[in-house]
This record gives C-alpha cells, sequence and structure tokens, in this order.
C-alpha cells in the first residue's frame, strides 16, 4: 500500500473522485497542514492505494482533471491546491508527474507539491458524504459531474456505478 495527499477544492468531491476508483482502498477525508508557510490545514484527502492496479502519475493526472487546478482563486485558504508527499523521494517523483503532464496538456497547473505535516479527520457525519447523500443537490451539482468525467476518461479505472471503494 502506498498512500498521497490531495487539496484543491471541496473535501467531499475530493473524497467521493477517489473513492470511485479502482486499486483505491482508503480515503481519509477532512484536512491536511503542511510546513510554513503552507502550515494552516486546508480541506483535503488522503489516498491510500495499491501501486500494481493504479500509480501516481494516474492519482494525480485525475487531481489535476477533477479541480480548478490552474487558477488562483479567493478560497486558496480553505481550498490549497496541493499533492503531498510522505517520504522525501516522492517530492522529486510528483514534481517531475505534474511537469510531464503539464507539458503534454500545455497547461500551467498550480499545485503546490508539499510534505505532509498533519492530518485532522472531518466530522463522522461528513465522512463518505457522498456515498451517504448522492441524491443530495450538492452531490448532484458538484460531485455527479466530476465523476462522470472521471468515466468519460479513465473508465478502465473507476469502478462503474458505484459508491463504494474497490476491494479487491
Amino acid at each position: 500500500m502506498k498512500k498521497i495527499g490531495f487539496g484543491g477544492g471541496c473535501h467531499w468531491c475530493t473524497e467521493a473522485v477517489f473513492q470511485s476508483l479502482k486499486g483505491v482502498r482508503q480515503v481519509d477525508q477532512g484536512w491536511i497542514k503542511s510546513v510554513a508557510p503552507y502550515d494552516s490545514f486546508s480541506e483535503a484527502v488522503v489516498v491510500h492505494f495499491r501501486p500494481e492496479i493504479i500509480d501516481y502519475k494516474t492519482l494525480i493526472e485525475i487531481h489535476l482533471l477533477t479541480h480548478s487546478s490552474t487558477s488562483e482563486h479567493r478560497m486558496r485558504p480553505k481550498y490549497r491546491s496541493a499533492i503531498y508527499f510522505f517520504t522525501e523521494s516522492e517530492q522529486s517523483i510528483f514534481t517531475d508527474i505534474v511537469f510531464q503532464i503539464s507539458q503534454v496538456n500545455q497547461k500551467n497547473y498550480i499545485p503546490r507539491i508539499l510534505p505532509f505535516a498533519g492530518f485532522k479527520f472531518n466530522k463522522e457525519s461528513y465522512l463518505s458524504y457522498y456515498q451517504k447523500n448522492p441524491e443530495k443537490a450538492f452531490c448532484k451539482t458538484y460531485i455527479h459531474p466530476k465523476l462522470k468525467k472521471l468515466q468519460r476518461f479513465y473508465p478502465d479505472k473507476t469502478i462503474p456505478d458505484s459508491k463504494t471503494i474497490d476491494q479487491d
């Protein structure tokens, strides 16, 4: 098992995106902090995954596809666009992956590649939010379109019409 942290948008949305992928075993939803000047907590997830099924590059591509990854906005302190690493060697791996994707897509991606420094879970009632509330207006407005986009661009990586994490 490996893990990687992602922040960028609402953690309910980010959680649902990664829960819909084959090879993802667990998604911890809450807030992540890094080191100064990014030492305040912002909405994020920690994704635990099986690298033989889904790799860092695919996870990072999906992260860049499913949040506002090319623009700054006034809500960035709450929704920091970031990829969090857990080992020093991952920093250069993640930096290289984002650079390669930027070159291919001809886009200037803004996520910071940051060391993971702390995590706190959201309230229990908000964990697995989409799985518990797929018919709520928020889910229909913000999460459904992201999941449809994933199924269109990554059909072999998504769990079809599933609200559960892959159990393989």
